[in-house]
């Protein structure tokens, strides 16, 4: 038994299965560069054969992250798996995580197969991928709710050809801890080569309790690896949330006894990144990265802070990330002051032209701004950098008028390509006006099934707002992410994102839904 807790984050496969939640290439791989600065073990990049996009991302992640394991899903055929080491070829460590169900209610409802060809699959799965990687994980689907005598079995076959993880999903979020735990436990006592994997848990959180399934699973049940997502994203109620096991471990090491490498530090960036990539916004009570996660509103807790910050603190809020810094730069600031925040801030550019390009929009915010936060920068940099060579709709000007008794009326120039147009409207509000307009000329036909506003940052008016509009047109639902202090203005980005991401190729459906 080792004292190290491993941390697999599968933000960018399970976590991308939430409807809307869909990346792009380029958005994968900012996001496993800040994984890897998290100093993330293990990365699960995506599912290489589900498509050309996502063999693609999961190249791109296996080329770039040197520090981190890069991992890809693989169903349990050969075909699945060639796909997968062939996109993991270039990466420093890899993984090839292959699973098949062994529940009687999937084996007989979802794969018709019996127990004796499941078990055969799964043998043949391993034999083959251990035949390209040395880096085997094994995934019962459904295995919480799988008889434990034939769970047993295929866990013992596997490992027997050469399975170095062993994986134990809670599918459908069912289990109870203390139950799941000693399921754990009793799986680890009677498979004889036990021993030779290393046992891990994946919990999804649909009686939200996916972070205490987890935690049992490793206290009682003797799992040695973690996995989990930033901000517990994930289809359905979402999945185990990386930022609380691993606050959790490390705030009470005293009873968990186990070590994380984790950087702490880089957990709220993290978070912002995914936040503002999928659209997908933190509720302010979520644990460690919400925005009250460290407020303190009640008097008698105010002054006991004031006095001593353990009376109500059991952890720093800078340890995880939060910081009170703000960039004291304005209109006249230089360049390479502006590029050096983005260092501190962990922000990589891939060329000269987008530091241009973000310090551009930095002096335009500046000029409308009084003070410039870390959380606007964040935002004015992930607005357009990470998607320019893919957009293809774009906001020229916008003028919106409204008045108490009179119908909101707005103006939008905008390009399509290298086409200019300019067309109004009229709505119920200023947004409705400025949408409609833009539809007007577009006529995507495209369902808005999200619209949300988010301020960026909190206490001043002049904060910028952030825009998600989520559309779903044709069985493909995308996200357009727009910021500016004006709310109209965020909004007109934020819809004009989506149709780019509507148009382009570059943005594919999640590959399981």
């Amino acid at each position: 038994m080792t004292d190290k807790l491993i941390i697999f984050d599968t933000t960018l496969r399970d976590g991308e299965q939430s409807p809307g939640a869909s990346m792009t290439r380029d958005e994968k791989l900012r996001i496993a560069r800040q994984l890897e600065r998290l100093r993330v073990d293990v990365i699960e990049a995506g599912f290489a054969a589900s498509s050309n996009g996502d063999f693609e991302a999961v190249r791109a992640i296996a080329q770039a992250v040197r520090e981190s394991t890069v991992c890809s899903l693989a169903r349990a055929n050969d075909r699945d798996i060639s796909r997968a080491a062939e996109a993991l070829r270039p990466a420093a460590r890899s993984r090839i995580h292959t699973f098949i169900a062994t529940s009687e209610l999937h084996m007989e409802k979802k794969l018709r197969m019996t127990r004796e060809q499941v078990l055969e699959q799964a043998r043949l799965a391993v034999r083959f991928a251990r035949n390209l990687c040395d880096d085997i994980e094994f995934s019962p689907e459904d295995g919480y709710r799988s008889d434990p005598e034939f769970l047993c079995q295929v866990i013992e076959t596997v490992i027997a050809e050469g399975a170095t993880t062993i994986n134990i999903p809670d599918t459908v979020g069912y289990a109870i801890p203390e139950l799941y735990g000693h399921f754990i436990r009793m799986l680890r006592e009677r498979v004889p080569n036990s021993d030779k994997a290393v046992w891990s848990v994946h919990c999804h959180n649909d009686l939200g309790m996916a972070v205490a399934n987890s935690l049992a699973g490793v206290k009682i049940g003797g799992a040695r690896q973690i996995e989990c997502t930033i901000n517990g994203l994930g289809e359905r109620a979402g999945n185990c949330s990386l930022e609380e096991v691993v606050m959790a471990v490390k705030t009470r090491r005293d009873h968990f006894g186990l070590d994380v490498g984790i950087d702490t530090h880089q957990i709220v960036p993290a978070s912002r990144m995914v936040s503002q990539t999928t659209g997908f916004v933190v509720q302010p009570n979520k644990a460690i990265v919400g925005a009250n996660a460290f407020a303190h509103a009640s008097g008698i807790h105010q002054d006991g802070v004031l006095k001593a910050r353990d009376t109500y603190e059991i952890m720093r809020a800078e340890d995880v990330g939060w910081t009170a810094n703000k960039i004291v730069l304005g209109k006249l600031s230089g360049r390479n002051a502006f590029k050096q925040r983005l260092q501190e801030l962990g922000i990589e550019m891939a060329s000269e032209a987008e530091v241009n390009a973000a310090f551009a929009r930095f002096k335009d915010l500046a000029d409308r701004k009084s003070e410039i936060f870390d959380e606007d920068i964040i935002a004015l940099v992930g607005d357009e950098s990470v998607t320019a060579v893919q957009e293809h709709y774009r906001l020229l000007s916008l003028a919106q008028r409204s008045e108490t008794g009179e119908r909101p009326h707005a103006t939008i120039a905008f390009a399509a390509g290298d086409v200019e147009y300019r067309v109004e409207s009229e709505g119920n509000g200023p947004v409705d006006a400025t949408l409609k307009a833009i539809e007007s000329k577009v006529c995507s036909g495209a369902e808005m099934v999200l619209y949300s506003v988010n301020a960026i940052t909190s206490g001043s008016t002049e904060s910028q707002g952030e825009v998600t509009v989520r559309l779903q047109h044709s069985g493909r639902i995308v996200n357009g992410v727009g910021s500016d202090p004006d709310i109209v203005v965020a909004s007109a980005k934020a819809y004009l994102a989506a149709l780019s991401k509507l148009q382009s190729n570059a943005e594919r459906v999640p590959a399981q839904s």
